[in-house]
């Protein structure tokens, strides 16, 4: 049974859609990280990198956008492509660019000038000069069918995608939807015209584009919306599907346990059923997967346990993908297996799995260090950049300095002051690092005022940190009498 969750009643906007109770997508619109994808704006260009073949382009954002050479409508319409970007576009042109992937970590937004206009049936590009179809309909007859329509339709400098739902829908339907689409982009040029400045020109409400795509795809089921007005817009969207109002105090996400699910899907160690686990590590760069056995240890041979844990690992990775929208590369450290056979058995069962994911995805293959190499398209920010940042710290590298580091770091500067001017030092530090200090029982505390020829007294902080301040240095008396009125560890 499918389900899709919808939590609108705060700023922070979600949506979780189940299958059989499991979470296969879930997607959560922050308003200071709506997504820019599928936006449109028009641009200058401020710099172009022929080394590169790449330029950037101001739209009005924070970052400017990068732009490569094959996605301007120019390049799509000549007949030498092998010619540099130089000879495309030029510094201080005015472009109009669609957004396909949003800024992350440094890097500014990506762009295209090959605009997308989505309909039902169709994907229109004014300027895309080619024809597609979408892989998921499988009909060779309905391929050609659909291709040799498209062909008769489209205009020369226009480019078409059929997408999975054109399949089922008659010509009569794509004709017109193709006529609506046409004429949505002769109303966007009349906006572009009155644009100046680099900026947005249209804006996509991705959250309830989303939600409306999904709504219609469903088979059956239902769902379930905590906002009147959103539901209206649903009520007649698929007939198939039955769209309920939740309105109780609990919170929709709490009471359909999607809250605890997404907790996991934060969580950097996911178990398996069978007590395996597995370790994600997300960095900028890449994702790397670790697979371990835990406390699986199998009934039989060492490697046929091997083999249904990573077969168990596979699916649930596939899993956390889509479910944690991590994009880019991805490094799987499955255990390792001997037999060839095994690791073609783990590699068919990751493509298998992936045939679902509407990312698209590529998969590389094994590295002769047995690392599963593979690729999805990265279009915004992963759940955990959504949701987390970075430890204040340790600056998100996972781990801090020991109390032992920190002690000897404090050894050594007290010990640059040995012989000064002062009968005794107070210091401010964390009960780890001061026991790390004076060692066991405080027995070192003596020998170390010997070395120092002054006296220590400690404030003891609750900081997670492990870190230490020297507060005063000065004459006992006074420091033992701002110890003795501050409960001060002596």
């Amino acid at each position: 049974m499918e389900r899709l969750v919808i939590n609108c009643s705060s700023r922070e906007k979600r949506f979780a859609f189940l299958r059989d109770g499991k979470i296969e997508k879930l997607v959560i619109d922050r308003p200071e990280h709506h997504s820019l994808v599928g936006n449109i704006y028009i641009g200058t260009v401020t710099k172009v990198l022929p080394g590169m073949n790449a330029a950037f382009v101001d739209i009005g954002t924070e970052k400017q956008a990068y732009l490569h050479r094959n996605q301007l409508p120019s390049y799509a319409a000549a007949a030498d492509r092998q010619k540099n970007i130089n000879s495309f576009v030029h510094q201080g042109e005015k472009l109009l660019v669609q957004v396909e992937k949003d800024a992350t970590g440094v890097k500014g937004p990506k762009v295209t000038g090959l605009i997308e206009i989505q309909g039902t049936y169709l994907i229109y590009l004014p300027k895309g000069h080619y024809l597609a179809i979408s892989k998921k309909i499988s009909n060779e007859s309905t391929r050609d069918q659909l291709r040799n329509w498209g062909n008769q339709c489209k205009m020369e400098e226009e480019g078409l995608i059929f997408r999975t739902s054109s399949e089922n829908a008659s010509e009569t339907d794509i004709s017109t939807e193709l006529e609506k689409l046409r004429n949505k982009f002769r109303q966007l040029m009349q906006q572009v015209a009155s644009h100046k400045k680099p900026g947005l020109v249209v804006q996509r409400d991705h959250f309830s584009g989303l939600v409306t795509e999904i709504v219609a795809k469903m088979n059956d089921g239902e769902v379930v919306v905590d906002d009147i007005g959103l539901k209206k817009q649903l009520d007649h969207l698929n007939e198939k599907v039955k769209i309920s109002y939740y309105h109780s105090k609990e919170n929709i996400f709490s009471f359909y346990l999607v809250e605890h699910e997404i907790e996991k899907a934060l969580k950097r160690v996911v178990w398996l059923e069978n007590g395996a686990y597995l370790i994600f590590d997300e960095t900028e760069a890449l994702t790397i997967i670790d697979v371990n056995t835990g406390k699986f240890s199998g009934k039989t041979d060492y490697q046929d346990t091997v083999l249904q844990t990573n077969l168990l690992a596979a699916k649930e990775i596939v899993h956390q993908l889509k479910l944690r929208d991590i994009g880019g590369m991805v490094l799987i450290d499955f255990i390792d297996m001997k037999r060839g056979q095994d690791k073609e058995k783990i590699l068919a069962a990751v493509k298998q799995e992936l045939m679902n994911d509407e990312k698209r995805t590529k998969v590389i293959g094994f590295t002769e260090l047995d690392i599963l190499q593979l690729t999805r398209k990265r279009t915004k920010v992963s759940l955990a950049e959504a949701t987390q940042v970075k430890c204040p710290v340790c600056n998100g590298t996972g781990r801090v300095l020991s109390p032992e580091t920190v002690a000897f770091r404090l050894e050594r500067e007290l010990l640059e002051h040995r012989y000064g001017d002062f009968e005794a030092a107070l210091i401010e530090t964390t009960k780890a690092v001061q026991a790390a200090l004076l060692g066991p029982n405080g027995t070192y505390k003596e020998v170390l005022e010997e070395l120092l020829h002054f006296k220590l007294y400690f404030s003891v902080t609750t900081l997670e940190e492990h870190t230490y301040s020297i507060v005063q240095f000065g004459n006992e008396a006074e420091i033992s009498i701002k110890a003795a009125d501050n409960g001060i560890d002596t």
